[in-house]
């Protein structure tokens, strides 16, 4: 039976302090020294194109060493298929409609200052935290990625770049590419520009998608980081304390930047370009977008260049084969590179000796279209966005896969349960430990995702089977009163039928009574949702 508290950032900061009147938290040293260390692994932009979820091309060797002694969660969902929003709730336990964080901008902590993460109740708890790399979106915490939440100041991998080529320009190392950011960099002073506005001047002129350059792998920042973390590890095994570390690597995050040596484990020819190309049969123009992430680079020729531009084809952006293969390639090397980084600190604790006393997280926000749908980048609630990874090893916990829903806000109660410590009962979540005890177990009966778009938010409950969709009007949030009338349109998908989501069933009388199902569950969540709010 799960162990649950409630928590603010109120009462941990009185505990730390010496009070005496929150007696959980006072554990002894050797009750401490018990408890097991944390690796927690971050990937920006990570779908599930791995070894272990059954990717026969991707060449993942590390992270498929991890997952075959860990559980491999196969049926992972995002909260909102964006880093900010996703990251927020993953790290606090609690939905978008909960931290009010549905963007890249707001603060977590303007709208919720006694918001307590994972990290931040780790160190009550009697942990050392530490962090390096992006674990929360830079926007929406301060400049110290998040203050609160590190008992050790956040690392910076500096001096970790290789020597020959320094610290890349903007991320970028061809030396072409680096002279051209110089000259615009200058222009821009000229002009006087400085922070954001310097670097939008600069970006709009040249900022490539892909790089590929014979480059060590500390000639950029993820392998630079991993070189850091390794040392930062080796500096926490030496503590008497527990450890929480976070690594936040960035690729493979636009742009799809790795040395040569990972491009070189593909071939251009081979990379697999997306079956369905097409918006779906009886779907809004809601449920797209026009892949502007992507379009910001200066390598993408203008939206015109690929479309027809009749009515209702206004989000259609047509890359032309070569141009999808060339970013499948670059994608899938830098999955590569990444897997690289992280082989890296798994060797470290094996050659600490820290396996089998180490919790290991590995996670990818949300997952990416690369073609699909002609969808490029995240920010919808379809499969390709919303599906994301999720591994979790445990010492006494055996190996497996399971297909039972899981969701990121799920992690923090899980970890909790896996370290014995006390389970927060404010948040929005469940422990998934069930499910690693017995792989066939069920924590939850669907999983939801949402995600915004021309002032509607559209909440999607997915199944086993199913995924149905409701765009909601008005700034509805699922904390206020569910009316019918707020909606503006429905999706069903049918993924045993149709896995690549080529036509809503929502108007299929086949399918009456499981959108019926599908629409009471979705419309009990609102009310579940209302009423916590209300209290």
């Amino acid at each position: 039976m799960e162990n649950k508290i409630f928590i603010s950032k109120k009462s941990i900061c009185l505990t730390m302090i010496g009070f005496t009147a929150f007696p959980l938290f006072a554990n002894s040293i050797k009750e401490k020294a018990k408890k097991p260390n944390i690796l927690f692994i971050a990937v920006d932009d990570l779908k599930p194109v791995l070894g272990c979820y059954g990717d026969t091309m991707i060449k993942t060797p590390n992270i498929d060493r991890l997952a075959s002694q860990s559980t491999v969660f196969l049926k992972n969902y995002c909260q909102q298929a964006v880093c900010g929003p996703t990251r927020a709730s993953m790290m606090t336990g609690l939905r978008p409609d909960i931290t009010k964080v549905w963007d890249l901008v707001t603060k977590m902590r303007d709208i919720n200052p006694d918001i307590v993460t994972i990290p931040q109740y780790f160190i009550s708890q009697g942990y050392e935290t530490s962090g390096i790399g992006k674990i929360f979106h830079p926007g929406i915490t301060d400049k110290f990625q998040d203050k609160p939440s590190w008992s050790i100041p956040y690392l910076k991998p500096d001096d970790f770049y290789s020597k020959k080529f320094g610290e890349p320009a903007l991320g970028y190392q061809n030396p072409q590419t680096k002279a051209l950011i110089e000259k615009y960099e200058k222009e821009a002073r000229v002009k006087g520009l400085k922070g954001r506005k310097a670097m939008e001047y600069v970006t709009k002129f040249i900022k490539p998608s892909v790089e590929c350059v014979d480059v060590p792998d500390n000639a950029y920042e993820d392998g630079a980081m991993a070189l850091m973390a390794k040392q930062q590890l080796i500096a926490l095994s030496k503590d008497n304390k527990p450890f929480f570390f976070a690594v936040g690597f960035h690729k493979p995050h636009l742009p799809f930047i790795s040395p040569k040596k990972y491009w070189d484990l593909y071939k251009r020819d081979e990379m697999p370009v997306a079956k369905f190309q097409e918006h779906a049969k009886n779907s809004p123009d809601l449920a797209y977008h026009n892949s502007g992430e992507l379009r910001h680079y200066t390598d993408i020729d203008p939206l015109e260049s690929y479309t027809d531009q009749e009515k209702g084809q206004k989000n259609h952006i047509r890359l032309p084969l070569d141009k999808q293969k060339e970013l499948i390639h670059g994608y899938y090397a830098a999955v590569s590179y990444t897997d690289a980084q992280i082989g890296i600190l798994l060797n470290t604790l094996d050659s600490l000796g820290m396996l089998k006393n180490t919790i290991i997280v590995l996670w990818g926000d949300h997952g990416w279209h690369l073609g699909d749908h002609d969808l490029w980048c995240k920010h919808t609630d379809f499969e390709n966005a919303t599906r994301a990874p999720l591994i979790i090893s445990a010492p006494g916990m055996k190996a497996g896969q399971t297909k039972s829903m899981s969701e990121f806000v799920d992690v923090f109660p899980t970890l909790c349960d896996l370290a014995g410590i006390p389970i927060p009962a404010n948040l929005d979540s469940k422990s998934l430990v069930p499910l690693m005890k017995d792989n066939t177990a069920k924590v939850n009966e669907y999983s939801v995702s949402q995600f915004p778009h021309n002032g509607c938010m559209g909440y999607s409950i997915r199944t086993d089977r199913y995924r149905l969709t409701f765009w909601m009007k008005k700034g509805f949030r699922s904390y206020q009163t569910f009316s019918n009338d707020l909606i503006v349109a429905k999706e069903l998908y049918d993924y045993q039928n149709d896995p690549l989501e080529t036509i809503s069933v929502i108007s299929d009388s086949q399918y009456k009574v499981v959108q019926k199902d599908l629409e009471a569950k979705l419309i009990a969540y609102f009310k579940i949702h209302s009423t916590k709010s209300s209290k």
